[in-house]
C-alpha cells in the first residue's frame, strides 16, 4: 500500500549566519515532543562541539517530526537544517534542492543581510515555497517594521504572510507549523516508478560504514535491495533503512517523497558524494536529479606536527576526519624546516579553522599550519598549463608566460554611513566595483570583482571592524584572470625557510615581506652572531630586518693605555663571529611559524 504524501511536508530553514536557524529547530523538536524534557540540550541538531560553542552549523542534520494539525490530521514534518557559512554554500545547495518549502530566517534586529538574498535566490531557483519568518522578535532592539518593509522591498515577498517568531522563547512557533502544513506543498512522487533519491548529506559510523542521508524521490528502497551511485556506478546491497529523529529509527521500506538514510555496509565514504542520485542497480533510472557536481577545494595549506614524533598519530587523525567529510582532500607533503607533513585542501577559511580545531581537540595533537593559499593556473611559454597551489613548486619565471588566479564576485550589504570604509576596503584588496544599489534610504547593496587570495587574510575581519558589524559579506567564485605572480622567500641567515614561502600578487611582495621579517625579528631567539632575516623574490632582496648578536665586552679588562690593544681584541672578536656565521645555524623556533600566521590577520 503506497503512502498518503498529502500528510507529508519536507522543508528546510535558510537565513545568513547567526540568524537563529539551529534555536528555531530546537523549538520545533520541543513543540513535536520526541526528545524527553530531561535529555534536552540548546542545538539539539548540532552535533559537534565546536558547532555549539561558534553558534554555527558545519555538517546540516536532518529530524522527522509528527504533527498534530488544526484540522485534526497528523502530519509528518521533514525538517532538513542547513549550514549558514558561505564556505558550505554547495551543501546548502543540495539540502534546499531536497524540500518543497524553505522557511527564510530574518533576525528582527539585523534585517535582511547577503545571504539572505543568496539563500532566496537559491531556492527560488529551485521553485521552493518560500515561507519568510522574522525571528527574534523578543529582543529590545527588534525592528518588525523596518523588517517587514525589508521583506517587501528588498525580497519581493508578501510582509503580510511572515511569521513572526522568537526561537529563544518559543512565541510564534505553532503558528509557523501551521504556515508549513498550509503552504509547503507535499511532495511527488511515484513508488512503481524506478528508484531516483538526492544523497543530501553522510556521516561514517564505525561499525557499520556510511550512513547516506537521502530524499527519495521516486520508487521504493528495502532492505536486502541493490542500490547504485549513478555517477561512480558503485553497487551496494542494503542493510538497513530508516528515518531521522534525534538518532536513526529503522523502518521496512523508504518510498518517494520521504527523507531518510541507507545503510549499506559503505566503507569507502569517497564513493557517496553529495549532489549525487542514488537508484536501483537492476532497474536503473533514466537521468539522474540535475545540480551534482564535484566539489573542489578553493584554499590549501599544509599541516605539520609540532613534535616530528607525532606524524602517524597526525596521518591517522587525517584519515579519521576525510571519513565525515569528503571535502577535505589531503596528500603528504615535506618540508627542510618542519619535517613530514600533509598538504590539504579546504572549501574556505572556517573549513581550515574547523579541520584545526578538530585534530587539536579530538586527537589531542599539536599541529602547524603553514600560510593559507589558493590554486593558481600557470601557462608555460611552451603553452603548457599547470595548476598549483604550493610555493615551492612555482617553476622557473623564465619559463612562464603568465599566470591567472581565481576571482570572487563578492556581494556586501552596509549601512551607507561605512559604504566609504568598504569601498577603500576593497580597492585596497584589489577590487573592482561591478554595481550598486540602494535597497532603502539606510542600506547599500555594493559589488566587487576581486582575487580570491586577498579575502583570504584579513579581509572578513577588517569589513566587520570598519563597519562597525553592520556589513555583511557574500561570494562565489567565477573564474580565472590574468595577474603577475611571483615566489616570496623567506631567508634566515641565508638559508631560504620552505615552509614560510608564499605566493603572491607582485606589488604586494614587499609589504608581505616586511610584515613577516618584522614579526621573525621579535620571535627568533639572538646568538653569538647577527641574523639577517630577508624577504626575497628571485633573486632580489626587497626586506630586511636584523637580529643583533649577543655582545661580549672584551675591553673590559683594558683599563687605560693605547687604543691599539682594545682595537686589536675587537678585530680579534669580529673575526671570530665572522667564522661562527659561516658555521653557525639558526633553528626558527615553532613559536615563529605560529606569529607570522597569527601576524596575517593582526596587522
Amino acid at each position: 500500500m503506497s503512502k498518503d504524501l498529502s500528510l507529508t511536508r519536507n522543508f528546510c530553514i535558510i537565513a545568513h549566519i547567526d540568524h537563529g536557524k539551529s534555536t528555531l529547530a530546537d523549538r520545533f523538536i520541543e513543540h513535536a515532543m520526541i526528545v524527553e524534557k530531561r535529555n534536552f540540550k540548546d542545538q539539539m541538531l548540532d552535533s559537534m562541539d565546536i558547532e555549539r560553542e561558534r553558534g554555527i552549523t558545519i555538517k546540516s542534520h536532518a529530524v522527522t517530526m509528527p504533527y498534530t494539525a488544526d484540522d485534526g490530521k497528523i502530519y509528518e514534518l521533514n525538517l532538513v537544517d542547513t549550514p549558514g557559512h558561505v564556505d558550505f554554500s554547495y551543501e546548502v545547495s543540495r539540502a534546499i534542492s531536497s524540500c518543497e518549502g524553505a522557511l527564510l530566517l530574518i533576525d528582527a534586529s539585523q534585517g535582511v543581510e547577503a545571504q539572505t538574498l543568496a539563500n532566496m535566490y537559491m531556492a527560488m531557483e529551485l521553485n521552493l515555497e518560500i515561507i519568510p519568518v522574522i525571528n527574534k522578535i523578543d529582543l529590545p532592539s527588534a525592528d518588525i517594521d523596518m523588517v517587514r518593509h525589508q521583506v517587501d522591498h528588498d525580497l519581493g515577498l508578501d510582509p503580510d504572510a511572515a511569521a513572526m517568531v522568537s526561537g529563544k522563547t518559543g512565541a510564534g512557533v505553532p503558528d509557523l507549523l501551521e504556515k508549513i502544513v498550509e503552504f509547503v506543498p507535499p511532495p511527488k512522487g511515484d513508488t512503481r516508478s524506478p528508484v531516483k533519491a538526492l544523497i543530501f548529506d553522510s556521516q561514517y559510523d564505525a561499525y557499520r560504514g556510511v550512513v547516506v542521508h537521502l530524499r527519495m524521490f521516486d520508487g521504493e528502497i528495502r532492505k536486502n535491495d541493490e542500490i547504485m551511485f549513478y555517477h561512480n556506478r558503485s553497487v551496494y546491497k542494503v542493510e538497513e533503512v530508516g528515518y531521522f529523529q534525534m538518532g536513526l529509527r529503522p523502518k521496512p521500506v523508504l518510498s518517494a517523497g520521504e527523507v531518510g538514510y541507507v545503510i549499506a555496509g559503505i566503507k569507502e565514504i569517497s564513493d557517496v558524494r553529495v549532489g549525487d542520485t542514488v537508484t536501483g542497480s537492476k532497474r536503473p533510472c533514466d537521468v539522474p536529479l540535475g545540480g551534482f557536481k564535484e566539489v573542489k577545494p578553493v584554499v590549501f595549506s599544509s599541516i605539520y606536527p609540532v613534535d616530528s614524533n607525532d606524524y602517524e598519530e597526525l596521518h591517522a587523525a587525517i584519515d579519521k576526519l576525510k571519513l565525515n567529510d569528503a571535502s577535505l582532500v589531503y596528500e603528504k607533503d615535506n618540508s627542510a624546516a618542519l619535517g613530514f607533513g600533509f598538504r590539504c585542501g579546504f572549501l574556505g577559511l572556517l573549513h581550515l579553522e574547523v579541520i584545526q580545531e578538530r585534530i587539536e581537540r579530538e586527537f589531542d595533537l599539536s599541529i602547524v599550519f603553514t600560510s593559507p593559499s589558493v590554486r593558481y593556473r600557470i601557462i608555460m611559454k611552451n603553452k603548457d598549463e599547470s595548476y598549483i597551489d604550493n610555493p615551492l613548486e612555482f617553476p622557473d619565471p623564465l619559463q612562464v608566460d603568465y599566470s591567472e588566479e581565481p576571482y570572487i564576485k563578492a556581494s556586501i550589504i552596509t549601512p551607507g554611513e561605512y559604504l566609504g570604509n568598504i569601498m577603500n576596503l576593497c580597492m585596497e584588496k584589489r577590487g573592482i566595483q561591478t554595481a550598486m544599489h540602494y535597497l532603502d534610504e539606510r542600506r547599500v547593496e555594493i559589488f566587487y570583482e576581486m582575487p580570491l587570495a586577498e579575502v583570504l587574510f584579513d579581509f572578513y575581519d577588517r569589513m566587520k571592524s570598519v563597519s562597525r558589524g553592520y556589513a555583511s559579506f557574500d561570494y562565489e567564485v567565477i573564474g580565472y584572470r590574468k595577474t603577475d605572480l611571483v615566489r616570496l622567500d623567506i631567508m634566515v641567515n641565508g638559508n631560504v625557510v620552505d615552509a614560510l614561502s608564499q605566493l603572491v600578487f607582485r606589488e604586494n611582495a614587499a609589504f608581505r615581506a616586511r610584515q613577516v621579517c618584522r614579526k621573525l625579528r621579535h620571535e627568533i631567539p639572538k646568538q653569538q652572531f647577527k641574523i639577517p632575516i630577508q624577504g626575497a623574490v628571485g633573486n632580489s632582496i626587497i626586506a630586511r630586518e636584523t637580529i643583533s648578536a649577543f655582545r661580549k665586552d672584551v675591553t673590559s679588562k683594558c683599563y687605560g693605555g693605547d687604543i691599539t690593544r682594545k682595537r686589536k681584541l675587537l678585530e680579534r672578536q669580529k673575526e671570530g663571529k665572522k667564522r661562527m656565521k659561516m658555521v653557525g645555524n639558526v633553528e626558527v623556533p615553532q613559536s615563529a611559524f605560529l606569529a607570522v600566521l597569527k601576524g596575517d590577520s593582526e596587522e
